[in-house]
């Protein structure tokens, strides 16, 4: 599946084990260990802003070769949302999610038109950009993240397209947690979105691995679904994490409905498909 419509975002250059892209006027080369082909371009003969370096430690750092803002804003659709290169070398947006911000909106924008809105619980939520993109069609969204200044950036990501207030509420909490917290409390929602990392570890030391712990999170969100929920979306960029094993997690979770699996890529130059991850989809229908 291929993120479409984007104008402010394009790869030029893939192989190498890099990526060279252009994000609205600004262009970057970034590591992507998908790309293990040889350089389909010279990157020498482009003028980057800058370009990420990974050190013997596991970290990195941006090597910057000429003057390029701290921060600013690519559009996608009629949204917007901000751009900003962490020393983790993300730029606090992920372009081939628009395959998903797709499929999803059209089923929370027919929701909208017949005054039924979907509730959304989205974990691993980062910095908004679903929560924008469906919050401003109509979804009353929950978006849950641990780390608070995602959540900020995720608030700033619905304020840039005047997303109602009213449609959206921000968590900062661990997600296990909290999917139990709304599991006693018997709050429902609509539909479920995740996006759990391959590891990490939460402010009291508990550890979170993907392949541990994820199917028994998606077994706790079904208790917090409506009995006729709507969706329930699960993303990985955990590397060797197939489709079809995602697609398997929603099988055994979900009773009925229809489940299908895909590769999330983006397009890049001569109709090569960049592999940026793995989405599964259960739909009520």
């Amino acid at each position: 599946m291929l993120a479409p419509d984007w104008k402010d975002y394009e790869i030029l250059g893939t192989g190498d084990g890099l990526k060279l892209e252009r994000w609205k006027d600004v262009f970057l080369l970034r590591p992507d260990p998908q790309a293990i082909w040889r350089a389909t371009v010279d990157y020498s003969k482009f003028d980057v802003h800058a370009r990420y370096e990974r050190d013997r430690s596991g970290g990195g750092r941006w090597i910057v070769n000429k003057k390029m803002p701290d921060e600013w804003t690519i559009s996608w659709r009629e949204f917007e949302f901000y751009v900003r290169p962490t020393g983790f070398k993300h730029t606090g947006i992920f372009p081939e999610q628009a395959v998903n911000w797709s499929i999803l909106s059209e089923i929370v924008s027919k929701r909208a038109e017949m005054g039924k809105p979907v509730k959304i619980l989205n974990l691993f939520a980062y910095t908004g950009a679903s929560t924008a993109v469906l919050a401003k069609k109509g979804a009353i969204v929950t978006h849950v993240d641990a780390a608070k200044g995602m959540v900020e950036r995720a608030s700033q990501n619905c304020a840039l397209n005047n997303v109602p207030r009213e449609n959206t509420r921000f968590i900062v909490d661990d997600c296990k947690k909290f999917v139990a917290r709304e599991i006693r409390r018997g709050k429902k929602y609509d539909a479920v979105i995740m996006d759990p990392p391959s590891y990490g570890r939460g402010a009291s030391g508990e550890v979170w691995r993907m392949e541990d712990d994820v199917f028994e999170l998606v077994k706790s969100c079904v208790q917090t679904l409506e009995e006729s929920p709507e969706f329930f979306l699960i993303n990985s960029y955990t590397t060797g994490l197939q489709p079809q094993t995602i697609e398997n997690l929603l099988k055994l979770a979900l009773k009925g409905g229809s489940t299908c699996s895909y590769e999330v890529c983006l397009p890049t130059e001569r109709d090569i498909a960049l592999p940026c991850g793995a989405s599964g989809l259960w739909r009520c229908e």
